[in-house]
């Protein structure tokens, strides 16, 4: 388990952390959340061990793995499969020690602990976890340095889940993944076999994949046992109680003062009203839960626009001669909220180019309204704020006749105060980027507004605020977002992006999830209806079966090599000498391990062989 005893921590000035205690039992999928600011990465770094408490202590079992992903993403020539591979130490350590081990008894530890940690089906296990963050078969062997940061994290968060640490960190681990490697992870670390602390303000994630939530307010860290939604219907009964027990003690309160300032001068009631004082004193104040500053969101109202706003026919797009969406046939009203959906590099970011005038059309009939404004966010234009100027720097260059004082209402509107207003961006969190970011998106009150992944860096408390916004907004809303509780809540149109359309998807969220989760199912299912068939092995779990088959056919041989150096040992004459009998019955132990060794080594060789041949015959 894990156990944080009486903590205390302080930087510069500012306690994060005071005199906090909670025990999280091994095993256990816990989410941390709170407010930005508060300390939650900060607590990650002290588990870790990269920071000195002032007070207290972390306790965990002996021997225990902590594992996290790495900031420091891989750019270098490596492939992402051996990448992903090299992060079981364990598992390649014993390798390179069986290549040059000469001990028998030693070459028999090492080939029954690779069985026990499933070392032979590493490769296999290792693709699967890249495919699922949205890795073919082709980039897999690709070296790191052919993809970009955010991708490179995508393998820096398969390393560690590969590595299978016992106590899993992981910090806002959906920000660089998309829909369906958000569901995926979601599905992922509900059957991870360890302990898990994941900080993330993805409600559907914190619903799905955890069954605690370890709530960090006020300097303090409380314990909720179940999901999130269930976290915050305690949370809310506990404050209501906490406001009602605080209420009576107030009513409580007036009533001894009012009798010791009535009867505090007569002496036939001076002891009863002492008696009053003594117990004002010795009542210890129930403070009522302050209600923490509410985040907001302030979209201004655009006019009314003749429908519709943008109308295509037989629409492609693309880059130079490539083209990546063909024959759209598209219709957007200004009361529109469209969710795009479909797989990373499908072309959801090159429509939203396309709607949002980025990006030309390379053929057919693209209308829009005369009149028609368009505000554009993606999470690329956070990283392209001037980090050495103010939001109220940014909002002057664009609105500068407007003057100060409407300037910061406007920045106030989207949660930035007094203190951020003048604030360089470079000092800002990055949800007071986004913040300013969306803000800039939505100067020119537009009759769309096409969103890329808005809720990067925002707390749950700022998405729930989009949330009200987008709701309350009169524009038209186009959304490609991971976080799913963002989509239902807003979205009421879906527009599926693959296979180079764009065709509307009829059926619900949730179907689309389970859609992705069991891909393989759904289609045997529809092509055999009447008599149900097992999926058919997909060239990459093909190549993965292989590639254990070599692998399992290469431990055989070696220990049978093994195997005849100690057969001709035994064979030695010298060997069943009376003054060698002890140095016999060694030999013949270790050739009795290694045989042991060998017949496991046999069997794991054709069970894989079984499964491989299984599978190239359907």
């Amino acid at each position: 388990m894990l156990k944080i005893s009486e903590i205390t921590y302080s930087v510069a000035g500012r306690t994060l952390l005071e005199n906090t205690s909670v025990t999280i039992p091994a095993g256990h999928k816990v989410g941390l959340v709170g407010r930005n600011g508060t300390g939650k990465t900060t607590l990650f770094r002290i588990i870790r061990g990269e920071m000195v408490l002032d007070t207290g202590e972390i306790d965990l079992p002996k021997g225990w793995k902590i594992g996290g992903v790495s900031q420091e993403v891989p750019g270098n020539e490596v492939s992402l499969i051996n990448t992903v591979l090299a992060a079981d130490v364990e598992r390649v350590d014993l390798l390179a020690e069986a290549e040059t081990a000469t001990e028998p008894n030693r070459i028999a530890e090492i080939q029954n602990r690779l069985t026990d940690i499933d070392a032979w089906s590493a490769e296999a296990r290792a693709s699967q976890i890249l495919k699922g963050l949205g890795f073919t078969a082709s980039e897999q062997l690709q070296p790191c340095s052919a993809f970009s940061g955010g991708w490179r994290m995508r393998v820096a968060l398969a390393a560690v889940l590969f590595s299978e640490p016992d106590l899993l960190l992981l910090d806002e681990p959906t920000n660089y993944l998309d829909l369906e490697g958000a569901l995926w992870l979601e599905a992922y670390l509900v059957k991870y076999p360890h302990t898990v602390l994941i900080v993330s303000h993805d409600r559907e994630l914190l619903n799905r994949s955890v069954g605690g939530i370890l709530h960090l307010e006020d300097k303090g860290l409380i314990y909720y046992t179940g999901n999130y939604d269930m976290f915050v219907k305690q949370r809310a009964e506990k404050r209501a109680l906490l406001s009602a027990a605080a209420k009576k003690q107030d009513a409580k309160r007036a009533h001894l003062q009012a009798f010791v300032d009535r009867f505090k001068a007569k002496a036939s009631k001076a002891k009863q009203a002492q008696s009053r004082v003594k117990a004002l004193e010795k009542m210890e104040t129930i403070r009522a839960p302050e209600d923490a500053a509410r985040t907001v969101f302030t979209f201004p109202k655009p006019e009314e626009l003749s429908p519709p706003i943008i109308a295509t026919e037989g629409v492609s797009v693309g880059y130079g001669e490539t083209i990546v969406l063909d024959k759209l046939d598209l219709r957007i009203d200004q009361d529109d909220r469209i969710a795009l959906l479909g797989r990373n590099g499908e072309g959801k970011s090159t429509l939203s180019k396309l709607l949002s005038g980025r990006l030309e059309k390379m053929g057919g009939k693209f209308e829009s309204s005369n009149k028609l404004r368009i505000g554009f966010f993606a999470q690329h234009q956070v990283d392209e704020l001037y980090v050495d100027e103010t939001p109220l720097d940014h909002l002057f260059r664009e609105r500068g006749k407007e003057g100060g004082a409407k300037l910061r209402a406007r920045l106030a509107g989207f949660g930035l105060g007094a203190d951020q207003a003048e604030t360089e961006v470079g000092r800002l969190s990055g949800g007071q980027k986004a913040r300013l970011s969306l803000l800039l998106a939505t100067l020119d009150a537009p009759h769309l507004l096409i969103l890329d992944e808005p809720t990067n860096h925002l707390d749950i408390e700022s998405r729930e605020a989009l949330v009200e916004a987008l709701t309350a907004y009169t524009g038209a809303v186009i959304l490609v977002s991971h976080d799913m509780h963002l989509l239902s809540m807003v979205a009421d149109r879906l527009w599926l992006v693959k296979d180079g359309r764009v065709a509307t998807y009829d059926d619900d969220l949730q179907a689309y999830r389970k859609m992705l989760l069991t891909p393989d199912t759904r289609k045997a299912d529809k092509e055999k209806p009447k008599k149900p068939a097992k999926p058919k092995a997909s060239r990459d779990q093909l190549l993965a079966m292989k590639a254990e088959v070599r692998k399992c056919e290469e431990r055989v041989n070696k220990i049978n090599d093994m195997a005849d150096k100690l057969s001709k040992k035994l064979a030695d004459p010298v060997l069943y000498e009376d003054a060698r009998k002890g140095e016999l019955e060694t030999w013949n132990r270790k050739y009795a391990e290694v045989r042991d060794a060998l017949k496991k080594a046999e069997s794991l060789w054709m069970m894989a062989l079984e499964k491989l041949d299984a599978a190239e015959k359907q």
